[in-house]
């Protein structure tokens, strides 16, 4: 059994014993067990462990995790001697000098590198100090590499509760890592290149929804503009608007009173040619009624604008007809109305002093 299938042009490692074929005198090799040149049961053992987790779901994208847009800070789970900490560490500093590194340390090659890697994992996220992790180191042989295809290593990504991103090894290089986690990079630079988006990036995004938001404020703007402008058309002078509604409210409270006169003093005459002298109760109803009208008549003596102006007073507007109440509002050389007690004066403004 092989666990492979055989090809041309396959390197192989056969095991087996020799014989000889008597009848033709050829030398024969009986094999017992083939497996690849140079990989042997390492390459074995990863194919299996592939297949197993794959048939397990691990590597579906569907379980992969989208990586932050813009991460609080980024976590580096490598060896704190080795060339990829400062390849990575270099890489952020000049794409992303304003996030903060969280180093966990682990071995990266050896029997222990394995779960020194795990411990690291959870550490990250027991300590929720970042918002993604960057798993890297840098190339070697399949034996260097080989802690990362441990089956815990690989579950313990998985189970990670930030995005994870490898890079480990060269691009050719792929291990059960790469495979776990959300994003594999092919090299520790390029993952460091992956998590985190460069500063200038940012600034432009940034300055391109300032420039948006100012259009908008300037349309907001205009378009208030333009109702205030209609409001002010449509409502014209307030003092013409008062002086309307003093005439409406006069008009009806004489027409009131005369109703009412006309009504009572029909009553009046009717009882009188009836000999019948006016009940008390009417007599105090028609005071009461005359006194309603003559408040109602008082209140609306006050709200004509007209007193105002026969006490020396003035209204101020402009061409428009929209009123000026700020000294601010005008400007030398601008035409404003005036109206007075019996007419109206048109006015130049030379200057303006604030109070």
């Amino acid at each position: 059994m092989t666990g492979f299938e055989l090809g041309d042009g396959q390197q192989i490692e056969v095991r087996g014993r020799l014989a000889v074929y008597e009848q033709r005198g050829e030398l024969q090799l009986i094999a017992e067990s083939v497996q690849r040149a140079g990989e042997g049961d390492l390459f074995q053992q990863f194919m299996a462990l592939k297949a197993k987790l794959e048939a397990e779901g691990l590597f579906e994208p569907a379980r992969k995790r989208p990586l932050p847009a813009f991460p609080r800070a980024i976590g580096v789970v490598t060896s704190l001697g080795g060339a990829a900490l400062h390849d990575v560490v270099h890489a952020l500093q000049r794409r992303v000098p304003q996030t903060p590194v969280c180093v966990y340390a682990a071995g990266v090659q050896g029997a222990q590198a394995a779960s020194e890697l795990c411990g690291a994992l959870r550490r990250a996220g027991e300590r929720r100090e970042v918002d993604v992790l960057l798993l890297v180191r840098g190339g070697g042989s399949m034996e260097d590499l080989w802690a990362y295809n441990d089956e815990r290593l690989a579950r313990a990504i998985v189970d990670c509760p930030m995005p994870v991103i490898t890079g480990v090894g060269h691009e050719t290089d792929f291990t059960i890592a790469d495979f776990c986690a959300d994003l594999r990079a092919p090299t520790p630079t390029a993952a460091a290149e992956l998590c985190a988006l460069p500063i200038e990036t940012w600034t432009s995004a940034l300055g391109a929804a300032e420039s948006r938001l100012n259009a908008l404020l300037q349309r907001r703007l205009q378009a208030g503009a333009q109702r205030l402008d209609w409001a002010a058309n449509r409502l014209g002078k307030p003092s013409h608007l008062v002086t309307r509604q003093q005439a409406r409210l006069s008009a009806l409270a004489q027409l009131l009173w005369q109703r009412s006169k006309t009504r009572l003093e029909r009553n009046t005459q009717n009882a009188a040619q009836l000999g019948l002298a006016l009940p008390a109760r009417f007599a105090a109803a028609l005071r009461q009624h005359r006194q309603r009208v003559e408040r109602v008549q008082f209140r609306l003596a006050v709200l004509d604008p007209r007193l105002v102006l026969q006490r020396g007073y003035a209204w101020l507007a402009d061409q428009d007809g929209i009123p000026v109440i700020q000294a601010r509002a005008v400007g030398a050389g601008q035409a404003l109305k005036a109206t007075l007690m019996d007419g109206e004066v048109d006015l130049t403004v030379t200057g303006t002093r604030p109070i």
